[in-house]
């Protein structure tokens, strides 16, 4: 090649030369440079922490279950991943208009779904939360937590301006629309998440404190009440304050995979306990985790989680939108709540919930639906014009009275 061609000369070559350069005005070079790459960064770590997992269970749920190929779940995780992370990036690229126009649609369609369950549905250990299409077991709920958590923040926000739009009872009127459908299948643990997400963004919103008190104080009486109308739960609260007159299988075994791992664990794929976990490529990835890798990895895994949760929040709070800052608060809140109770369960802190570790645990809804929250969480906080400009921060107290 002579020193006269021209794709010898780097300069010919601005868009490889440059690539993702601050001049980049591409959609993908403006997305680079105005994502929070540390959340990206910690999410990406998550999702290759998940894949690795799904590698050490699935021989043994594939023996469980009697699927031939042992590695079956690790290949669908695989799968699922990429999805997923083609999901958290096409929704991190969103403008404001467009992601409440998302959660609108995806809303729609998640309740439309869930309304449908009771005719169309999958029912699996005594619950009716799922729909089969072409090999594919969908989870509509999973979808609907993000979208619900954007439009309230919304409604909020909306009903701040004071112009006459009742935003507070359409916020009201959608969370109890979703807490009925959920309690039809019944799905009590995703009820008590979006129901703390839900009181997150109500607190954040400004409203009055009496307001804030009255809706906890009316959940925590709906939560004990669930003891007394659906079975399943007063025989898992029973299990849990007397495990010596229940089956606790499950858990004990969880709890002496994560014991039998120690600090730095038995190794990869040498995990013994897993053989006999329930679940455990979902619910109970983070015993395997603890089991094969040991308690340090157990550690990376929360300080991610963490990391995710504080620096999503104090990303949140510097916005100096009312609905930017309520709802990408509420998908952060919304998310670390999931990782904690699945995390507290797996440690027998509190009785079994069907609640999966997000982007770890083994589902193509659980992990797609991750991708999404945090999909319209980072595309919330990216940087962009007046977005973080000196404010007054979170919506004033009373804005509401």
């Amino acid at each position: 090649m002579s020193a006269a061609d021209p794709a010898a000369d780097p300069a010919s070559r601005p868009n490889q030369a440059h690539a993702f350069a601050r001049s980049d005005r591409s959609a993908l070079g403006v997305w680079w440079w105005t994502i929070d790459r540390w959340l990206l960064g910690a999410v990406a770590v998550l999702i290759g922490l998940g894949i690795l997992l799904a590698f050490s269970a699935s021989p043994a749920a594939a023996a469980r279950m009697n699927v031939g190929d042992p590695f079956h779940f690790a290949i669908r995780q695989c799968v699922f991943a990429v999805i997923g992370a083609a999901v958290l990036i096409g929704t991190s690229m969103l403008d404001i208009k467009s992601v409440r126009r998302a959660a609108f649609f995806i809303f729609l369609g998640a309740i439309l779904l869930m309304i449908a369950l009771p005719f169309l549905g999958h029912n699996a250990k005594g619950a009716t939360r799922w729909v089969q299409f072409a090999g594919f077991t969908l989870q509509p709920s999973e979808f609907m937590k993000p979208a619900l958590i954007v439009l309230v923040a919304w409604m909020f926000s909306e009903g701040q301006k004071g112009q006459g739009v009742p935003g507070v009872s359409i916020a009201f009127g959608l969370y109890v629309l979703a807490v009925a459908l959920l309690l039809m299948q019944p799905d009590l643990g995703q009820t008590v998440l979006i129901t703390i997400a839900f009181g997150a963004a109500f607190w954040m919103a400004g409203v009055p404190l009496s307001w804030v008190m009255l809706l906890a104080a009316t959940a925590i009486a709906g939560l004990f009440s669930t003891y007394f109308v659906f079975p399943h739960v007063a025989d898992r609260v029973n299990r849990f304050f007397r495990p010596e007159a229940a089956d606790t299988h499950q858990v004990d075994r969880a709890a002496e995979a994560i014991a039998a791992g120690g600090l730095f664990g038995r190794g990869p794929g040498e995990g013994v306990m897993k053989r006999h976990v329930p679940d455990l490529h979902n619910d109970f990835i983070y015993s395997v985790g603890a089991e094969e890798y040991g308690l340090i990895f157990s550690l990376i895994i929360l300080a991610l989680f963490s990391l995710i949760v504080i620096r999503g929040l104090y990303k949140a709070m510097k916005l100096s939108n009312a609905f930017e800052q309520v709802a990408a608060a509420g998908l952060f809140v919304l998310v670390g709540q999931q990782a904690i109770i699945n995390v507290a369960v797996n440690l027998n802190l509190i009785p079994t919930k069907g609640m999966t570790l997000p982007f770890l645990s083994y589902g193509g809804s659980s992990l797609i639906a991750s991708g999404l929250t945090l999909g319209l969480a980072l595309a919330l906080t990216r940087r962009r014009p007046g977005a973080y400009a000196p404010s007054e921060g979170l919506a004033k107290a009373g804005a509401f009275a």
